[in-house]
């Protein structure tokens, strides 16, 4: 932690004193919020700091891959106080956030960061990034009802995009198989199968657009490559 005035120097806003009295008449704002005090201290890797309504310091872009277990709530915080998924990845300089959500009963991929943008882009529907799920359901899923998936929906008064429906299994009185959706509405695939009329017992996200989570083991994360980061900015 070092001295905001300090720093501020240091980026080249102006000398320590004169950043002084840029302080002391409140044009300097700390994650959002004016700083009077002297000595106030900041973390240059952490804090985003603006002075007179530009950005001085920005925190540093964090991007990481998780396989969610099931249990976990897909949040920073929780009023239930149950596990979230911050409780799974250890105390970082930076504040991430989930890019989309997993079901509490559901695990996966999922991905974590402070890139605003990316995260827009990742989340909205209009940019159709693929998300695959391997599902397990109660029950026989025919043909024709597989091609209810594939035809789309009607939820919520909105008919869902068409889905891809493969690898198909049947093992005792379970049907398991891989599906492929893009919009991602609250809890889609299990309201799906539902329409269809069969219960889903296991779900999870096994890939989101050309990611996929390899070997990673429940409970653990990966930082993304920097061709991996450049390749998602690209998707959509």
């Amino acid at each position: 932690m070092e001295r905001l005035q300090k720093v501020m120097a240091h980026a080249g806003v102006a000398s320590r004193r004169k950043s002084e009295e840029i302080i002391a008449e409140g044009r300097v704002k700390v994650n959002g919020e004016v700083v009077t005090e002297m000595g106030f201290k900041v973390d240059p890797d952490k804090d985003e700091i603006m002075v007179d309504g530009e950005l001085i310091i920005e925190e540093k872009k964090v991007y990481l891959l998780l396989h969610k277990p099931e249990g976990y709530i897909t949040s920073v915080s929780d009023p239930k106080d149950r596990p979230t998924v911050m409780d799974l990845i250890p105390e970082l300089k930076q504040r991430v956030y989930p890019a989309g959500r997993l079901d509490y009963d559901s695990s996966g991929l999922l991905i974590l960061t402070n890139d605003g943008d990316l995260c827009y882009k990742l989340t909205h529907p209009k940019k159709e990034v693929d998300k695959k799920y391997w599902v397990r359901a109660k029950g026989n899923i025919g043909e024709e009802d597989f091609s209810k998936f594939e035809a789309g929906m009607v939820i919520d008064g909105r008919k869902t995009a068409a889905a891809k429906i493969e690898n198909v299994n049947y093992v005792n009185n379970y049907t398991e198989f891989a599906i492929t959706i893009h919009e991602g509405r609250n809890r889609q695939v299990r309201r799906m199968c539902k329409i269809a009329g069969f219960s889903v017992v296991k779900l999870k996200r096994v890939a989101f657009a050309f990611l996929s989570l390899g070997s990673l083991a429940e409970g653990e994360f990966r930082y993304l490559s920097e061709e991996e980061i450049a390749k998602l900015k690209n998707v959509g």
